[in-house]
Order: C-alpha cells, then sequence, then structure tokens
C-alpha cells in the first residue's frame, strides 16, 4: 500500500490518471487501425478502378485533348505546365496506391507459398521463410539448386522432390524442422 501511494505520487499518475491514460491509449491504435483498413479499402478500389481499360481510354482521350489544345494555346509555358503538373501529381499518388496493392499481394502470394511448401510431403520446411534469408544465404541456395539442376541434366533425369530434398542445403533447413526425407 505504502509502495503504491509513493509511486502513485512519483509518477503523478492516480488511479483516475491511469485510466484516461490507457483510454487515450487505446483509442489511438483503434485510430490507427481503422485508419489503415480504410486506406487499404480505397487502395485496393483505386487501384481497380485506375488499372481498368476504361481508365487507360480517359488518359489518352487526356493526352490528345491536351496535344489538340497546343495549337490553341501557342504552345505556351501554361500549357506546358497544366499536363506536367497534372503527370506529377497523378503519378505521386499512384506510387502509394500501387506500393500498397504490390505489398499485399506479395505477403498474400508468400503466405500461399508458405501454405503449400508445409503441405508437400517431403518440401523442405526451412523454404518457407525465404525472404528473410540475406542475399549470400540466398545466393549460396541458388548455387546449390544449379548443381542440382546440372547433376540433374547430366544423367538426363527429371528433378522430383525426393532427388531435390536429398542433399538440402544447410542454410537452409533450420534445426527443428519437421520435413520428411
Amino acid at each position: 500500500m505504502i509502495h503504491e501511494e509513493s509511486n502513485r505520487r512519483a509518477t503523478g499518475f492516480g488511479g483516475g490518471a491511469r485510466r484516461r491514460v490507457l483510454s487515450i491509449v487505446v483509442r489511438r491504435v483503434h485510430c490507427k487501425a481503422l485508419m489503415h483498413e480504410r486506406f487499404r479499402r480505397l487502395a485496393r478500389r483505386s487501384s481497380e478502378i485506375v488499372g481498368s481499360a476504361e481508365m487507360f481510354l480517359a488518359a489518352c482521350v487526356a493526352v490528345v485533348a491536351w496535344a489538340v489544345l497546343g495549337p490553341l494555346y501557342g504552345f505556351s509555358d501554361t500549357w506546358q505546365l497544366v499536363i506536367n503538373t497534372g503527370t506529377t501529381i497523378v503519378t505521386f499518388l499512384m506510387v502509394f496506391i500501387i506500393q500498397n496493392a504490390q505489398n499485399r499481394d506479395s505477403r498474400a502470394m508468400q503466405l500461399k507459398l508458405d501454405e503449400l511448401i508445409r503441405a508437400v510431403k517431403g518440401a523442405r520446411t526451412g523454404m518457407v521463410r525465404l525472404e528473410e534469408m540475406t542475399d549470400q544465404d540466398l545466393c549460396a541456395l541458388a548455387g546449390d539448386f544449379e548443381k542440382l539442376r546440372s547433376r540433374l541434366a547430366a544423367t538426363d533425369q527429371a528433378p522430383n522432390v525426393s532427388s531435390m530434398t536429398k542433399r538440402p542445403a544447410a542454410n537452409v533447413r533450420p534445426a527443428d524442422s519437421d520435413s520428411t526425407e
């Protein structure tokens, strides 16, 4: 009790103040999650709309209209500034939309591949998190697979799961791997 009272005086937080701080933190976390979800929906919908044939056609029409208006405005600096400003703004915003869509697609694809690796009997489960390996480890693994391809080509054999799991790369298989060989 005495320790709790001294802690309360030292931090300046009583029971009510602690609850207020906790409430603020919870609201901020909720707002951040809500913002991310709204951006995810906006980015997905925007990429669907902007990636459509209709939007490509609209962009082509806008460029043609801009070019046709060139002689009318005497190919002035303002005429050029219109297209430069418009394309710069669109490009700047689309970088974020495209990157968000690509990150989500890449993450989803990686999870699907991880699930397939885990489901295939005889597959090296150490392959599941290759995207987290260093470049040196990836190069070593690529070299291992190139040697395997060369060995199989020399014997006129097609690669199969059992031949690929007989000689795994030491840096790929974790010690707690549950794959079968």
